[in-house]
């Protein structure tokens, strides 16, 4: 989801200094990251390893969605009817299955950490499992299911034995939430369609069963699955969705398959498909006024859908390496998304070069009834009028959200700062290559406002947790984590650095990381125990400060002094200029900090020394610049 700014009370709060932070007699020395109990059985069990590899035992289950449902716009009621293969790959007999019902969050009287719009949730009007309607009964303990919040629990008559599969079956309404709300809705003329459907919950080789309930606040974590989906809508209502359409020549408009096909032929171009003199024309006619759209998706988290009458809609094509990709963009006249297209395309492109190929068939982006930006597979739900630098930076944010956590499936909840944070990194790189210009100072400069004030949170916190204080999310979430990757790149340098984030997504692909898997693998790569890195910046709300204590010439040699003002033990990194202008740079490295010294030296081979920098590069998260610089 997109970065959530930081308040302007808490700048004014800061007023762009931070206080230092109370400094103990003795330093504390960060402990080494210790697995979970439940963490290290699956190491045991060979499903994880200690190197951040999935271990050779590693499984998941999977789930086949076959679906149909219809929206009538007049009353934003969305009917479906749907029908679930679940097999469960895992080792044990699994006596019930949780499934996700998203839109009980929209329920009275159900717990939440969002204002929303009461729209009375979902209607269940039928359950069945493998082809029998189950009747629920009074007495929780003997009903067949039972409905809590936003989780459905189906208690099975015998167990899912491994290897085996069900098959389940719903019957459901809800109406679209009004504009306004979060991650889907309608304002009349859009309606975006997202988590909206029963979804089997995770369980994984970990947890086991990890079905969160829904508070509208920590977002989400899902199985790969395929979906068989078919969408009524009215006639001359366009449809953007997960996946590929099956019957483009039996909705679309001749003249806009004509249109469809000349983007694919034309991959430098973007082609308007659909144009103002289109709108409400631009789909087949039918003979009941309601056409019916066919989609299918293999190996996606989720399935989410947008319609509108209104809807312009450009279409070009991404080149990923490995093939291509198609990329469209629905939005609305006045909306200023002219150069949507463009900017999916090239986000599509980068992210292809930085990690792997993109996988699937398109990648769109929709304009509807969002404050924001929001994710799904192979879509993006963007706020409509911004600026033009707003339009990218939200467009690259949300499309990249399709590596972190639609491909390398992260539980968003549990650890919102694994796809929020690495996503909020790669935004900013790929910032720094459409624009031209270093963005780091900027992205830095909302953790540098909190961090050392007591205000700050733990990124390594579950998402529902935070407080509502919303910038304690933003910066533990996003934008810190992202400045830790930063600091990391330029402690182990860009190669080393990006070696080891293509090799996490890689391994992970397909698969549900913990965070101790991102740890572990980066140590692979790099070769050096992190901990205290990781604890540091994802465990801890210490903070960086390094000062220069003295500069002595020393029989021919210069003695560089350094002053650790903060907590938190990062290496020295330091450039020496002599007076003929030539320059050397030097690092110093943790073990002075981490046997609780608070001041190192080095010697440098020369004198003559005019001036010391430190952090030249401006990678470190230091609180405190003014006392990095000494000049003769």
């Amino acid at each position: 989801m997109k970065r959530p700014p930081v308040l302007l009370l808490l700048s004014i709060l800061v007023a762009g200094t931070v206080a230092a932070q109370p400094r103990p007699d003795r330093r504390p020395i960060p402990y080494p990251l210790i697995p979970s109990p439940q963490l290290a059985q699956a190491m045991e069990k060979g499903t994880r390893t200690a190197t951040g590899q999935p271990g050779p035992n590693y499984w998941m289950n999977e789930a086949a969605y076959t679906i149909e449902a219809s929206l009538d716009p007049k009353t934003s009621i969305v009917s479906g009817t749907s029908q679930v293969v679940y097999r469960n790959n895992s080792p044990d007999a699994l006596p019930q299955i949780l499934v996700h019902l998203h839109q009980n969050v929209y329920a009275p009287g159900v717990v939440r950490n969002r204002m929303v719009e009461v729209t009375g949730g979902v209607d269940l009007k039928s359950v069945s499992l493998n082809g029998s309607v189950l009747t629920p009964s009074d007495n929780p303990r003997q009903s067949p299911y039972s409905v809590r919040g936003t989780i459905l629990t189906i208690r099975l008559p015998e167990p899912l034995a491994p290897g085996a599969s069900t098959t389940l079956g719903f019957a459901w309404s809800f109406r679209v939430p009004d504009a306004g709300t979060f991650r889907n809705g309608t304002d009349g003329e859009a309606w975006y369609v997202a988590y909206w459907y029963p979804q089997v919950a995770v369980y994984d080789d970990v947890n086991g069963w990890k079905a969160d309930p829904y508070m509208g606040e920590g977002e989400f974590y899902a199985d790969f699955a395929s979906f068989d989906v078919k969408l009524t809508v009215p006639e001359g209502f366009t449809v953007a969705a997960t996946g590929t359409l099956e019957n483009a020549s039996d909705v679309w408009s001749e003249q806009s398959v004509a249109r469809l096909e000349a983007a694919v032929a034309n991959p430098e171009a973007i082609v308007r498909v659909v144009d103002e003199e289109d709108l409400g024309q631009a789909t087949q006619d039918a003979k009941n006024d309601r056409l019916t759209w066919h989609f299918r998706a293999d190996r996606v988290r989720d399935f989410a859908w947008g319609t509108s009458a209104r809807y312009l809609v450009d279409a070009t094509v991404a080149e990923t390496g490995a093939g291509s990709s198609m990329i469209y963009s629905f939005w609305r006249p006045g909306t200023g998304w002219e150069r949507s297209a463009e900017f999916v395309k090239f986000t599509i492109e980068y992210l292809s070069r930085t990690f792997f190929p993109y996988p699937y068939p398109h990648m769109t982006a929709v304009e509807g009834p969002l404050g924001g930006g929001m994710e799904y597979p192979m879509m993006t739900l963007i706020g409509r009028s911004r600026s033009e630098r707003g339009l990218f930076g939200v467009t690259f944010h949300e499309t990249a959200h399709m590596y972190f956590p639609m491909i390398v499936a992260t539980d968003e909840k549990e650890n919102t700062w694994m796809d929020e944070g690495l996503t909020s990194f790669n935004t900013a790189e790929g910032e720094a290559e459409f624009w031209g210009e270093d963005p780091w100072p900027g992205e830095s400069r909302g953790y540098l406002s909190i961090a050392g004030t007591g205000m700050e949170y733990e990124s390594r916190r579950h998402a529902d947790r935070y407080p509502v204080f919303q910038s304690a999310r933003g910066i533990a979430a996003y934008t810190k984590p992202a400045v830790a990757l930063h600091a990391l790149r330029g402690i182990v340098g860009n190669d080393v650095f990006y070696k080891a984030f293509r090799e996490y997504a890689n391994r992970w692909a397909w698969k549900h990381p913990q965070p101790e898997d991102l740890f572990n693998t980066f140590e692979d790569v790099v070769g050096e125990d992190l901990d205290w890195f990781w604890r540091t910046m994802f465990y801890e709300t210490w903070t960086l400060d390094h000062a220069i204590a003295s500069v002595v010439d020393e029989d021919g040699q210069t003695r560089v002094t350094v002053r650790d003002e903060g907590l938190s033990p990062f290496p020295v990194l330091l450039r020496a200029t002599y007076a003929d202008g030539t320059t050397s740079e030097t690092r110093m490295g943790v073990e002075a900090w981490m046997a609780g010294h608070w001041e190192q030296s080095k010697l440098l081979p020369r004198s003559g020394v005019v001036k010391v920098e430190l952090d030249p590069g401006g990678f470190l998260p230091d609180v405190k610049r003014d006392n990095n610089i000494w000049t003769k």
